[in-house]
């Protein structure tokens, strides 16, 4: 890791960050798959991450600020900290995007800060790449339709991704609880790739029998979306993680996750599982990591029904982050500020 003079940081703002092709999939993927393989390795430090809620377990699952720490190793080899507040009524009460984030970088030889820069893109586009990851290895070869569930910004970023990295996808079905919503990303998604058949759908259960990959991006609080709704072969990316029921968990013929520890925790579905003595570790099929390094299979037959339940991880986004950072150092962006 390159890092920048004594006593100085670097820092880049969300326009810094598209400027340096931070809006695309594609150093997201990269930074990504190469995060994922080396927590596989055990090339990385990453405590469980605290959550921060001030109204204790009686507010809404999307209201609290998380500290998301990590050490990546390899040619990575950098420190840092995602620190991403939420309020699931911001946009509707305060006109702005539910999540907020900054990113700090550190040098792991003196532990001193070399960056700081604006993080929700960071963060939404990396959770992207996970799912375009996971698409690579657990969806259908060839696949076409996309059905998403929920249409704020992590969908956007989510479809944005899908459909830079696979060009086979000719059909989006949207549905989200707010029709406007749904009417914008539709908007948009027909603007930016107008190959693709963009559908409206009038029920969640329309959009999710159609899918063959599934994207969930909700704020919701408790699962909508049962076992019985799903298609054989379908990839569901559980990116909002509390979408599906329990029968999803228990009769899906792989579940996979980003990391077991992190999963099995804050009583998400998982961790219910497990205390209830429906899930355990060893009925896990594997971690995403494992996957990409070949340790374990991806998809071995197309009527497979494989769940992935990322949690999010700082490896990620530390990973991402420092992706960027070097990329700005190499074209002279951003704004050096005197600590």
């Amino acid at each position: 890791m390159v890092v920048t003079e004594e006593q100085e940081i670097l820092y880049l703002s969300k326009q810094d960050i598209i400027d340096l092709g931070g809006a695309h999939s594609a150093p997201y993927v990269a930074a990504v798959s190469r995060a994922l393989m080396l927590h596989c390795k055990g090339e990385y430090v990453q405590p469980l991450k605290p959550y921060l809620r001030m109204e204790g377990n009686e507010g809404h699952i999307a209201d609290r600020i998380i500290a998301m720490p990590a050490y990546v190793g390899g040619d990575v080899n950098v420190s840092g900290l995602k620190w991403i507040g939420s309020k699931h009524d911001n946009p509707a009460k305060r006109g702005r995007e539910r999540a907020s984030a900054l990113i700090i970088l550190n040098d792991p030889e003196s532990n001193y800060p070399i960056a700081v820069m604006e993080g929700s893109l960071i963060s939404s586009m990396r959770t992207a790449a996970v799912t375009v990851i996971g698409a690579r290895l657990l969806a259908r070869e060839g696949f076409g339709v996309v059905s998403v569930i929920g249409c704020g910004v992590i969908a956007k970023m989510q479809i944005n991704s899908l459909l830079e990295q696979f060009e086979g996808i000719h059909t989006v079905h949207l549905f989200d609880l707010k029709p406007a919503a749904a009417l914008q990303l539709a908007q948009e998604i027909g603007d930016k790739f107008n190959h693709v058949e963009v559908k409206i759908e009038e029920t969640s259960e329309q959009a999710v029998r159609q899918a063959e990959v599934l994207v969930t991006a909700t704020v919701a609080s408790a699962p909508h979306i049962p076992f019985e709704w799903l298609a054989k072969g379908t990839f569901v990316s559980n990116i909002s993680i509390m979408d599906l029921h329990k029968d999803v968990f228990t009769q899906a013929d792989k579940v996979v996750v980003d990391d077991w520890d992190q999963s099995n925790r804050e009583k998400k579905v998982i961790n219910q599982l497990v205390l209830e003595g429906k899930f355990s570790r060893e009925q896990l099929h594997a971690e995403l990591g494992e996957i990409l390094i070949g340790s374990k299979a991806g998809r071995e037959t197309d009527d497979e029904i494989i769940v992935l339940n990322p949690m999010g991880m700082a490896v990620e986004d530390i990973a991402s982050a420092a992706e960027l950072y070097t990329k700005a150092l190499a074209a002279g962006k951003g704004t050096r500020l005197c600590l």
